[in-house]
């Protein structure tokens, strides 16, 4: 039984330094070749503990570790990291969450938490950017803490003051926090690291911290028999002179050059054959760019690897891989991809449409469109195509009449048919932009619909008829009115103070124009048949819109102002005096 190294992912809202910090992790030591030399795997970059010593330098002094390093995933950001999924969860073991220390929590911070409590997965807090606090001396891969005591107290108070207040913002959404030399039980607050990802400083602490979350919390995870390997595909790539090519991330266990795979498709599992196993050379190594790859004869745990395999077209991002090397096993690896290829999400009848480039996106998905009360009709992964518009331009509701894709785009030809068949799209990398976008496009046309809904029928309103403003008193009566609350539509019944309905609106102008409508704080011409000024109504009179009994329980539900909310109440009130039921449905 060996240990492996942990696999850590890097997070963080953009411009917060996340690729900076791999960068710089990339280039410590890449081009000397003693041992420990940082080696660069397909999608990841693996730090053995040699090299961790030598960054970390005097804090790594007189201790013993039994892991042999860190294995880095390269693609940075939250969307990779819900991709990346392994049995049970996450396949990063550790992450660091990258925050710019003069931005501090931003939505995508906060969406990136939730993921990794979602997940279980133990993460750091990279505190980047200490170079633009004004004053800071900066040294190049100093470690963190020795650095601290090169600056002055006035510094220190600032940088105090700055962390003060993201654990406050953190506080609020139920994390602690604390500079990582203040915490004394890791298990329960999240360790805030300062740093410089530019200069290197800080990195040490990072790394050291890293190292020690994984050789105290997770040693027991971490434990490897040379079984056959389970691993994740990370991205599927067509590469010149190759064909289709499977770069995966191998978390448990060996794979090796003729071994066959289980790897997860959009259908049933694919069977393959191990054709070529390929890991790159180092950029100085390269002679010849058809001649980018080094052929490995096998790999171990925890690496990243590029899997040559004919047939792999169908294969999926974030799709679990299995090696099997006997027919009991094979029937077995099959009913385990594809159980772990089927999404688990819970579906809703009345719910909308979600896609994404990953199962493990769609359940990010799925989790925080939950927290924000949305509900999902079908999630799959894989671009926006004709068919799903058509599937969702069946739908009768045109608030579900909606797409939701994440880290996905349009096939040729789909915007255009969307455009026609009124679905609306909505993509995104960033899932709680994807959220916001769909809340206000939610709530426009919810809003479009009640005022399309309301113009239909009688609508709660109250106008004043205008002084000195009679034109004709009857047959029909035309006088000015000014419209104090709601609107007015023709063909509307016309109601007086003590309730009794004295005719109806036969038309409005204005300048000469025709209304279909009189909004609130408007002055209009009305035409009313049936009453006659100074016998049913007079000049500085206040009248209503006659509701109709049966309106009422609609309008009680509907989005109303305060103003229109409170002349509903009072015709209910009026009408109530002579009937104690009226409007209660």
């Amino acid at each position: 039984m060996r240990i492996r190294q942990p696999i850590v992912s890097v997070l963080g809202h953009v411009d917060h330094g996340k690729t900076t910090f791999l960068d710089r992790i990339r280039g410590t030591g890449v081009v000397d070749r003693e041992a420990g030399r940082i080696t660069q795997h397909i999608g990841a970059t693996e730090v053995p503990m040699d090299g961790l010593r030598r960054v970390c330098g005097p804090l790594m002094e007189g201790k013993e570790f039994s892991i042999p390093g860190l294995l880095f995933i390269d693609t940075p950001g939250h969307e990779s990291f819900t991709t990346l999924r392994a049995r049970g969860g996450s396949l990063a073991d550790l992450a660091i969450l990258v925050v710019d220390v003069m931005e501090g929590i931003k939505p995508q911070t906060l969406e990136s938490i939730n993921i990794l409590k979602q997940y279980k997965t133990p993460f750091i807090i990279g505190l980047n950017k200490l170079d633009r606090i004004n004053g800071w001396k900066v040294n190049e891969d100093q470690p963190f803490i020795l650095n601290l005591q090169e600056q002055d107290e006035l510094l220190k108070d600032e940088l105090d003051n700055r962390i003060y207040s993201l654990m406050g913002e953190l506080s609020k959404h139920g994390f602690n926090a604390d500079r990582y030399d203040r915490v004394s039980d890791f298990s329960k607050t999240i360790a805030m690291v300062p740093m410089s990802a530019v200069s290197g400083m800080g990195i040490p602490d990072a790394l050291l911290l890293l190292v020690g979350l994984a050789q105290k919390f997770l040693e027991e995870q971490l434990e490897t028999e040379d079984d056959p390997a389970e691993g994740t595909i990370l991205e599927v790539k067509d590469e010149k002179g190759l064909g289709t090519t499977l770069d995966s991330i191998i978390y448990s266990g060996f794979i090796m050059k003729d071994d066959t795979i289980v790897v997860g498709t959009k259908g049933e599992p694919a069977v393959l054959r191990v054709k070529s196993l390929l890991k790159p050379r180092p950029l100085d190594e390269i002679r010849d760019p058809r001649e980018k790859f080094d052929n490995l004869h096998e790999v171990h745990a925890a690496a990243g690897v590029k899997i040559l395999a004919k047939g792999a077209d169908d294969v999926i991002a974030g799709a679990p891989l299995r090696v099997v090397r006997d027919d009991v096993t094979l029937e077995m690896a099959i009913e385990d991809v594809l159980s772990l290829t089927q999404v688990s999400i819970e579906t809703d009848p009345e719910g909308i449409f979600i896609k994404a480039d990953a199962i493990g996106s769609l359940e990010a998905m799925n989790h925080l469109l939950g927290q924000n009360d949305v509900r999902i009709l079908k999630a799959e992964t894989g671009d926006v195509s004709e068919r799903d518009i058509k599937e969702v331009a069946s739908l009768e509701d045109p608030l579900r009449k909606v797409i939701l894709g994440f880290n996905v785009k349009l096939l040729p030809n789909v915007d255009e048919l969307a455009k026609e068949s009124g679905v609306h799209v909505i993509l995104n990398n960033v899932i709680y932009k994807i959220i916001e976008d769909y809340e206000e496009w939610y709530r426009k046309l919810k809003h479009d619909m009640e005022e399309e809904r309301r113009s239909e029928y009688a609508h709660p309103a109250k106008f004043l008829v205008l002084k000195d403003h009679i034109f004709r008193v009857s047959k029909p009566a035309v006088v000015g009115v000014r419209v104090l609350v709601g609107r007015i539509r023709p063909s509307q019944s016309v109601m007086r103070e003590d309730g009794r309905v004295i005719g109806k609106i036969v038309s409005m102008q204005a300048e000469k124009r025709t209304l279909k409508e009189a909004k609130m704080g408007e002055e209009v011409a009305m035409a009313i048949s049936g009453p006659m000024v100074g016998r049913h109504f007079n000049e500085d009179d206040i009248l209503y819109v006659d509701i109709p009994e049966m309106r009422v329980p609609d309008l009680m539900k509907a989005e109303l102002s305060v103003e229109e909310r409170e002349v509903l109440d009072h015709i209910v009130e009026i009408k109530r005096r002579e009937k104690p039921t009226w409007g209660m449905g």
